[in-house]
């Protein structure tokens, strides 16, 4: 198995990296996480001219591979930029289900005009008024639901299964805050809310399943680079802090606990590479994906931890990065399922295996 980066796909990395660090430091990120929008409208352009937000719409603008290589970057930086939430999932989606007119919204969204949200938690429902749709049901967290345009919603079709709409954002109530880790989200309202079937008003089942496979493998993909840099500044931290008249990385158990990091971090790189090449070779299977996200739930929660215990008390400071770090592979583990709740699901595949006998 080949684990190179093509060209293109290391420029791609090259070019994002260099994006994302000519526009950020802790101070400039933490003053842009303060603002109402929570991100800037000036790196989310310049994200878009180079393709970025129109990344897996259709085979020629890249596929998982290349979305793994840009959130891996993103969560390097810890940039606030909603890629994924904003514009990677629910394009996707309207890409794969939209009529040919609907495809036509993800110019905009590609150009990083139009912001979109995805609404999916089964608690939706959908019902049917001659040739209209309206949607009923309330739901939070919404991602980046404060400032999107369009939502893109799963419900519960009145036949059974579920299907995918697009609703104007304008139509419903939406009570908008920031999440613990900085970013943005919103409590969403539907009451009979007008609605409009995504493609046909049939069962898309399979198709939101492969949207949430497709997402927790970006999410992991964030987490490991936000892992790390977690690793990197922790290490440098012990290569430099004095105490006693030499360096922290000349105590043996210090640089034991930050081999432990580095192990966690390889096991979650792995894992990463594994979710990632399988959906790119049209496997989306829902317990690879469980592997994957219980692995980075526990690497990140691993290495969050001891890089603000080897930081000592100006990890948990707000001007410091490796709290903000910790605060965010903390998010990416509770969303789309805990590690914990990927545990049970792995759990219950165990007597479909057979017994290995030596």
């Amino acid at each position: 198995m080949d684990f190179q980066f093509t060209e293109e796909q290391a420029l791609l990395r090259d070019t994002t990296r260099s994006l994302l660090s000519r526009s950020y430091d802790q101070d400039s990120r933490n003053k842009v996480a303060e603002t109402e929008l929570g991100y800037s409208r000036e790196v989310w352009n310049q994200l878009a001219e180079i393709g970025i937000l129109g990344l897996g719409f259709d085979e020629e603008a890249g596929g998982q591979i290349e979305v793994m290589v840009v959130m891996t970057e993103i969560g390097r930086h810890l940039a606030p930029e909603p890629v994924l939430s904003v514009a990677l999932t629910p394009g996707a989606l309207i890409a794969e289900l939209g009529s040919t007119e609907q495809r036509k919204l993800l110019d905009g969204v590609a150009a990083g005009g139009r912001l979109l949200a995805f609404v999916h938690r089964g608690a939706i429902t959908a019902a049917r008024q001659g040739d209209s749709w309206t949607l009923t049901g309330r739901e939070n967290p919404v991602l980046a639901g404060d400032s999107a345009d369009t939502l893109v919603v799963s419900a519960a079709l009145p036949d059974g299964g579920a299907g995918v709409f697009l609703v104007d954002a304008t139509a419903v109530t939406r009570a908008p805050y920031r999440t613990f880790d900085g970013r943005r989200g919103a409590y969403v309202d539907f009451a009979k809310t007008p609605a409009e079937p995504l493609g046909d008003a049939a069962d898309a089942s399979e198709q939101i399943r492969r949207a949430v496979i497709r997402t927790q493998s970006a999410l992991c993909a964030e987490a490991v680079g936000a892992m790390e840099e977690a690793l990197r500044l922790t290490t440098e931290y012990l290569n430099t802090r004095k105490q006693f008249g030499v360096t922290l990385n000349k105590f043996q158990t210090l640089t034991q606990r930050a081999a432990d990091m580095y192990v966690s971090l390889e096991m979650a790189r792995s894992m990463n590479f594994y979710a990632a090449m399988s959906i790119a070779d049209g496997r989306f299977d829902p317990l690879v994906a469980s592997r994957a996200k219980l692995q980075i739930g526990r690497s990140g929660r691993h290495i969050g931890q001891e890089a603000i215990q080897l930081h000592g008390g100006i990890g948990v400071t707000a001007e410091y990065p490796v709290g903000h770090f910790t605060a965010r592979l903390t998010a990416i583990e509770q969303t789309l399922g805990s590690a914990q709740d990927h545990l049970r699901v792995l759990i219950g595949q165990v007597g479909s295996y057979e017994i290995v006998t030596l």
